[in-house]
C-alpha cells in the first residue's frame, strides 16, 4: 500500500470523527523509520568514509559513531551539520529534521536563512559557521 500525502492525512484527520479508526485506517503512512536508520541510509548512499564525515560535519569521530549507533540523538544544529557534511540537498535536510522532531529551516528566521542560502548554494559548513559569526548569529558548533 502506498503512503498517503501529508496533505491527504490532514484532510483525513479533519474529516473524520474518530480519532482511532484513522490511526487504524492509516497505520501504513505514519513515519516509522528513526532518525538513527534515516541517517545510516543517506550515509551509505554517500562515497565516503565516516572518519571524513565527522571531519565535513565539523564532529569527532566518536560522536559520530555514537548518533549512526543510536547511542546519542543529536541536537538540531548537530543534525544540521550532518546533513551539510553528507551534502544533503534542501529537501533531503529538511525530512530529516521533521523526522527527528525538530522544526523545519524557516526562510522567515534570520539564522535559518543563512543556513539555508549555506545549503542551497554549496557552501561548506566551515564557510557557513564564519558567516552565521559574522552576522552575529549562533553559529552550528
Amino acid at each position: 500500500m502506498e503512503k498517503k500525502s501529508t496533505r491527504d492525512l490532514s484532510r483525513e484527520l479533519l474529516e473524520q470523527p474518530n480519532l482511532d479508526s484513522y490511526l487504524q485506517a492509516n497505520q501504513a503512512s505514519f513515519a516509522s523509520e528513526s532518525i538513527t536508520e534515516l541517517l545510516n541510509e543517506c550515509f551509505l548512499a554517500r562515497d565516503c568514509s565516516k572518519a571524513a564525515l565527522a571531519r565535513k560535519a565539523g564532529m569527532s569521530e566518536v560522536y559520530l559513531h555514537q548518533v549512526f549507533s543510536g547511542r546519542r540523538s543529536p541536537s538540531r544544529d548537530r543534525l544540521i551539520c550532518l546533513c551539510m557534511g553528507m551534502e544533503l540537498t534542501m529537501e533531503e535536510t529538511q525530512a530529516m529534521l521533521k523526522q527527528a522532531g525538530y522544526a523545519a529551516l524557516y526562510p522567515k528566521n534570520r539564522r535559518d536563512a543563512i543556513i539555508s542560502y549555506g545549503i542551497l548554494h554549496g557552501i561548506g559548513l566551515h564557510e557557513l559557521n564564519d558567516r552565521l559569526f559574522s552576522e552575529n548569529e549562533k553559529t552550528l558548533f
